[in-house]
């Protein structure tokens, strides 16, 4: 799985943050206005994120709606285990990150891993 280029993260963030699939027009409204971007632009990133299979989307009226295909934490995980397979030893990178985890995190992955045991 690769990335999200920049601007494909900020309409991500814009559908994960959606409680219902949103139109173009109201993910270009959400985005952050710092820059000005074209209808056009939006759309062609969300047809690339569904081509990607980021996002699905269904008609609604003449206009297509747009939702992520997972959720954020998903993704996320999906990424971590992308990472840990590029290297030669998985062990060793495994060990690695939860070495440098913080002590909270590190105790929350002990009782998931403890609440998997059970």
């Amino acid at each position: 799985m690769k990335g999200l280029g920049e601007l494909e993260a900020q309409v991500m963030d814009v559908l994960w943050s959606a409680t219902e699939a949103l139109t173009v027009r109201q993910v270009l409204d959400t985005l952050p206005q710092e820059r000005h971007r074209a209808y056009t632009t939006v759309m062609t990133v969300l047809d690339n994120l569904h081509r990607k299979d980021f996002a699905q989307r269904e008609r609604v009226g003449r206009a297509w709606a747009y939702r992520p295909t997972r959720s954020r934490a998903a993704h996320a995980a999906a990424l971590m285990t992308d990472a840990l397979g590029t290297g030669d030893d998985r062990t060793a990178a495994l060990l690695h990150f939860v070495e440098h985890l913080p002590p909270d995190e590190a105790a929350q992955l002990r009782a998931l891993l403890d609440r998997e045991r059970d």
